[in-house]
């Protein structure tokens, strides 16, 4: 999942990607503690695109905190 493909969904799609992104790192959590989980990798790879998410949702709500702090 790339950043500019985020870039272009709707808040709405972006707010569906991130409950269903959560609710499989959840499902794959579930999976390493009972010994079922075949690639842990993946788990890394979906925090991440969770991640990429959550940003493109700041910038897009224009909370992004980058700068904004910065005072001479």
């Amino acid at each position: 999942m790339r950043a500019s493909e985020l870039r272009e969904q709707t808040m709405e799609e972006l707010h569906d990607k991130e409950q269903d992104l959560a609710e499989k790192i959840f499902a794959l959590r579930l999976q390493k503690v009972t010994g079922q989980l075949e690639n842990p990798a993946r788990i890394r790879s979906l925090k991440r695109d969770l991640a990429r998410v959550m940003t493109v949702k700041a910038e897009k709500s224009g909370k992004s905190t980058q700068g904004s702090s910065e005072n001479g």
